[in-house]
């Protein structure tokens, strides 16, 4: 049992190390931006929601009424409650600044 434990460790560690530069892809952004782009809650989120319209309608009449919904949702997932437009311009920032933090 240690033996198979030692194993899966073993390729945990090699996965892990493997990915790595995927895995902290999120510190390359101001640190402002981290908790919101190190998960990928929000799509998950936007999935739910894009699946929730999509079963009241049941069966849609064409592809432009699906594309007008899907764009309606999407539209309203744009405003400011993911990224603020102040949290976007430290993306314009020179790199060699300090990383400026943002209120919670």
């Amino acid at each position: 049992m240690a033996e198979k434990i030692r194993t899966l460790g073993d390729v945990v560690g090699k996965v892990l190390g493997e990915g790595e530069e995927d895995i902290l892809a999120y510190m390359a952004f101001p640190q402002a931006h981290w908790r919101k782009i190190r998960s990928t809650n929000p799509l998950e989120r936007l999935n739910r929601e894009l699946g929730r319209r999509c079963a009241v309608v049941g069966i849609f009449p064409n592809r432009q009424a699906l594309t007008r919904l899907v764009g309606m949702v999407l539209a309203e997932q744009s405003d400011e409650r993911y990224l603020s437009l102040v949290s976007l311009e430290l993306l314009e920032r020179n790199p060699k600044e300090e990383p400026m933090m943002l209120e919670a």
